[in-house]
């Protein structure tokens, strides 16, 4: 009931926005956590889009005090190939433990789905369609107006959490399924985007709220 609550509440915060919290899951055994260094991970082949989006989540981030790499490609030391094998990977998180890494955050697109919605050239019309004129009216276009359809897509997007501590296993603690709604601009699906992730992981507990300046902690003390 709490989560269809917390969804429910970030989904209003973000409504007009291109994109929609659908699913949100926390791992039940962890209370509130504190990443120190995280690995940020954009999976996709849109250079620009990745780069934009690491970016501005690595900024938004090291707002809320943690340290935040984005160059995976660096970390991978695989550049040049098309996959990367299971011992790589292995390798991999050995090495970010060694580099004080404890938590990984990665996005990556795991569906796109067409959708086809109708024209509203009647908007004064109530939807009761309390009389069948009223009804008529508002929907005749589907027979009579060839463009009464739009057509659009919903890319489904993927953000998961994980914890590398040395201590434990590697595991993970959350993980949220946004819809992206026929993106047209790149910059403002990031931006929303970051912003509902951020949203999300605050209201979890998973990350810090917007850190103090130095300035305000002093005009605190002085006050």
């Amino acid at each position: 009931m709490q989560k269809s609550i917390s969804i429910l509440f970030i989904t209003l915060l973000m409504s007009c926005s291109s994109t929609q919290l659908v699913e949100s899951w926390k791992n039940p055994d962890i209370g509130i956590y504190e990443p120190y260094k995280i690995l940020v991970v954009g999976l996709t082949s849109d250079e620009v889009a990745r780069k934009q989006f690491e970016e501005k989540l690595k900024n938004e981030l090291a707002l809320r005090g943690s340290e935040v790499i984005i160059n995976f490609d660096s970390l991978a030391q695989a550049p040049n190939k098309d996959k990367m094998t299971e011992e790589e990977l292995d390798a991999l998180e050995q090495q970010l433990i060694v580099d004080g890494f404890d938590t990984i955050l990665l996005t990556k697109i795991v569906g796109v789905e067409n959708k086809t919605s109708y024209r509203r050239d009647y908007s004064n019309y109530s939807e009761t369609y309390k009389r069948f004129k009223d009804d008529y009216l508002m929907h005749q276009d589907i027979f009579y107006n060839p463009d009464y359809y739009e057509k659009f897509q919903i890319y489904k997007a993927e953000t998961t959490m994980y914890c590398i501590c040395p201590t434990k296993d590697r595991e993970l603690i959350w993980k949220g399924y946004i819809n992206i709604t026929d993106p047209r601009s790149i910059e403002k699906t990031v931006t929303d985007y970051v912003k509902l992730v951020i949203l999300v992981l605050e209201e979890q507990q998973l990350i810090n709220t917007l850190a103090i300046t130095k300035v305000d902690k002093t005009e605190n003390v002085n006050n």
